[in-house]
């Protein structure tokens, strides 16, 4: 539990359990940022960038009292990605985030992880703008921002304007949860 932010809750979906990350995550995701699969999400790096880039995810809960969290199937505890709410330091705008293992793709577990995440991002965090950055060779988290309703805004402030993304941005709900 952190020192700093010991209210931090736990979502639960039909088929998930979105947990705050702990460090036995941590080979985990240094293995994932090791990867090819990583390339679109500041990874593809030496072991020591991806330990900090995994620290990193972890810290931002410390820092901010929320992040992104780490997908278990129910009943299980191994992580199968990280997805949440996502706010470092010098970006312009809240963002919805994820990155998913292999093991977990093609099976909408990172659409009923990010629709949970954003709910409680709007519903407990009061956000009411929400992006997601995606590198534009991602074909896989464009469509997924795609299913969950977000649309493209090439009008909207980049996070590292030297190296450009596209900028989804999600639907704003109005008071009853509808589309505003």
């Amino acid at each position: 539990m952190s020192r700093f932010h010991s209210d931090i809750p736990t979502l639960e979906t039909e088929r998930l359990v979105l947990r705050r990350p702990a460090a036995r995550d941590v080979p985990a995701l240094t293995a994932f940022y090791r990867s090819e699969r990583s390339q679109y999400s500041g990874g593809h790096v030496p072991h020591a960038r991806a330990w900090s880039n995994a620290a990193a995810m972890l810290g931002h809960w410390e820092v901010r009292g929320y992040g992104l969290w780490a997908v278990t199937e129910k009943g299980e505890d191994t992580a199968l990605g990280l997805v949440g709410p996502y706010f470092p330091d010098g970006r312009p705008e809240t963002e919805l985030g994820w990155v998913l293992f292999e093991e977990a793709e093609g099976k909408g577990i990172a659409f009923e992880a990010a629709r949970a995440a954003r709910d409680h991002a709007r519903n407990h965090l009061g956000w009411t703008e929400i992006v997601s950055y995606i590198d534009d060779r991602n074909a896989r988290s464009i469509a997924l921002a795609e299913r969950l309703g977000a649309t493209l805004d090439p009008e909207a402030p980049q996070p590292t304007p030297d190296d450009p993304c596209l900028v989804f941005r999600h639907p704003v709900v109005d008071a009853n949860g509808g589309a505003a």
